[in-house]
């Protein structure tokens, strides 16, 4: 016999396992620091490729007013002031993807885990019928 608690409860968690689950479920795989510390490598990586090219394409458009005023102080200048722009971007950036992915794997954490319980729960009333 149904039961239409057994039921709303079943299709909540299939309806849970066809949307969000399937990404939690992956997140929730590793552990908090280890999917924060990859998301951050990444994250470096790609920073650093899109500050090279953005830096790389504003030297080729301003190439002719540098080589006009070639001086060591001009270069040492423009040295500085690209690894100094590249620092503060990448900490800022860093930051911001740390505090992004941490709080993503906590809330798809707390999802399985009210999944697991809702699991349990149907479980329950599993034995409770066979009894």
């Amino acid at each position: 016999m149904l039961d239409k608690k057994k039921v709303e409860l079943m299709t909540r968690l299939a309806f849970y396992e066809q949307t969000e689950g399937k990404e939690d479920f992956k997140i929730s795989a590793y552990y908090r620091r280890d999917y924060t510390g990859l998301h951050m490598i990444c994250s470096f990586l790609w920073v650093t490729v899109g500050y090279i090219c953005v830096v790389g394409m504003f030297v080729l458009v301003k190439m002719e007013d540098i080589l006009n005023n070639v001086s060591n102080g001009l270069i040492m200048m423009l040295a500085g002031a690209i690894v100094l722009g590249y620092i503060s971007l990448i900490i800022v950036y860093l930051i911001v993807t740390g505090h992004i992915y941490n709080e993503k794997h906590k809330d798809a954490r707390q999802r399985v885990k009210k999944y697991n319980h809702n699991l349990t729960r149907l479980l329950r009333m599993y034995e409770k019928e066979n009894r």
